[in-house]
């Protein structure tokens, strides 16, 4: 189980969320985005830290800030 942040993964894999390594705004602000500690989405594209992924045919651009802070582990 390879554990990182989304904003090191390489687009085209997909990944499920682990953890958030932030305060409960941060929580709260991707709750309402649709994401959440479990979730498996997919890394659609990366450029600079700053990442987009797809999940339930929904695209969501995220900056390097963010995805720095979620911790995921890579599926197959």
């Amino acid at each position: 189980m390879n554990q990182q942040t989304l904003s090191q993964v390489s687009p085209g894999h997909r990944v499920q969320l682990i953890a958030i390594q932030g305060d409960r705004v941060l929580t709260r602000r991707l709750l309402a985005l649709g994401l959440s500690v479990g979730n498996e989405m997919e890394v659609l594209h990366r450029r600079n830290g700053d990442v987009v992924v797809g999940r339930g045919g929904n695209r969501l651009a995220l900056g390097h800030d963010i995805a720095d802070r979620l911790v995921i582990r890579e599926l197959s």
